[in-house]
């Protein structure tokens, strides 16, 4: 390569990797580094396809000379054809020859392309697409062109990665004001508080609690974490308590209700793990049957002593095993008592055992105003620690008989 030579791919580096790009949002940013491709590898063609999470295809996000590939919403599956392998093999791929034996999209030889090249889009070693070229002419594609298109590959692979953290930034407020109660119900002769906390990373997770009264008076209590993090746990978070809701409006035992949330996980939910506790009482709601579905059970405090774990039947989680038998168990709440519900963020740390961290928890809960208690049941059990899960606590407290 000569000095010019030399020059001009460093020129053409500068320009894919221009600061000005990040200020553009994901769709102009796309165009733009699409058509800086085209321009410095002189090829007649650019496009970008994604692979969605749980998906197993490829499907073209953006392009430049070849728009029909998004235009017709065009998926390659995964290990197949020329993006699909690209994909499966993490490396480069330089095509000398474009038709039906070599690809799988007939756009591609339809468009009358001779030579192509495409790249691997990589995040942490994870492939999450493919960027690829092509040229109208039967001129090969270069080692060179391959590392320079590379480099654009990683460019937007960290502009993807940005965009997602940025979306599911955004997604976690919606959820928090969405998905969460934003008023407690009011219950003659029940008080109520409550936490919900983020994990200090911001990345949104499937925590979420929950208080309704039913048309008959029922008032049913919830907390509930679905395994993992990110947008798809708290998508699943959503849809699972809106099940809740829906089944506990039959007015069915809360075993039940539990029962029919869970095959409703298993089948439409396939993969993922749901952990709940639900209590439901009637007026005067002296007395609750709750239901554990390999949830951490509640804490009742009654007045005079501290806190203690309630001694329950404790199912496997929801989406592990079908036709599960659920069962409940009757618990007392005398007047002046309180009843805690939270997720495993309260409690769980990696440098302390699980049951010392229960035993604070006790010790930290006495019966007195929900606020009250929810305020010294955080400054106990967090103070000045970062928050490494989601956290999510209800208090009710039975003042008097309805």
């Amino acid at each position: 390569m000569s000095d010019q030579q030399a020059a001009e791919r460093l020129e053409a580096l500068t320009a894919l990797t221009d600061s000005a790009l990040s200020r553009l949002d994901m769709d102009d940013l796309l165009d733009e580094l699409l058509d800086r491709v085209r321009l410095i590898l002189d090829a007649d063609t650019a496009a970008v396809l994604l692979i969605d999470d749980g998906s197993s295809y490829v499907t073209a996000r953006a392009a430049r000379g070849l728009e029909e590939e998004v235009r017709q919403g065009v998926k390659v599956p995964f290990g197949a054809g020329f993006a699909g392998s690209i994909a499966a093999r993490k490396e480069p791929v330089l095509l000398d020859h474009v038709d039906a034996t070599t690809v799988t999209n007939p756009l591609l030889w339809e468009k009358g392309i001779r030579t192509m090249l495409g790249v691997p889009l990589l995040s942490a070693d994870r492939v999450t697409g493919v960027l690829h070229v092509g040229r109208l002419e039967p001129r090969s594609f270069t080692s060179q062109d391959a590392e320079l298109l590379q480099v654009a590959a990683d460019r937007v692979a960290n502009a993807l990665q940005a965009t997602q953290l940025a979306v599911e930034s955004a997604a976690a407020q919606m959820l928090e004001r969405g998905l969460m109660p934003t008023h407690l119900p009011e219950v003659p002769g029940i008080e109520f508080a409550s936490r919900y906390v983020a994990a200090d990373s911001r990345i949104i997770g499937g925590d979420w609690f929950d208080a309704f009264v039913l048309p008959s008076g029922r008032l049913w209590l919830v907390t509930g974490d679905v395994a993992g993090h990110g947008l798809d746990a708290a998508v699943i978070m959503g849809r699972v308590r809106s099940s809740l809701r829906a089944y506990a409006l039959t007015e069915a035992p809360v075993a039940d209700v539990v029962r029919l949330t869970d095959a409703k996980v298993l089948h439409f939910e396939m993969g993922a793990m749901v952990t709940v506790v639900g209590a439901v009482a009637e007026p005067p709601y002296d007395r609750f049957d709750v239901c554990t579905a390999g949830h951490l059970p509640p804490v009742l405090a009654v007045p005079g002593a501290h806190g203690a774990l309630l001694d329950l039947p404790v199912g496997p989680p929801m989406g592990v095993e079908p036709n599960l038998a659920r069962s409940s168990a009757a618990v007392e709440l005398p007047s002046g008592a309180v009843l805690i519900l939270y997720t495993d963020g309260l409690v769980e740390r990696r440098d302390r055992p699980l049951d010392e961290q229960l035993e604070v928890l006790c010790r930290a809960a006495y019966a007195d105003k929900p606020e009250a208690v929810c305020r010294e049941v955080m400054h106990t059990m967090i103070g000045t620690d970062p928050t490494g899960d989601d956290i999510a606590v209800l208090a009710v407290r039975r003042t008097h008989d309805v």
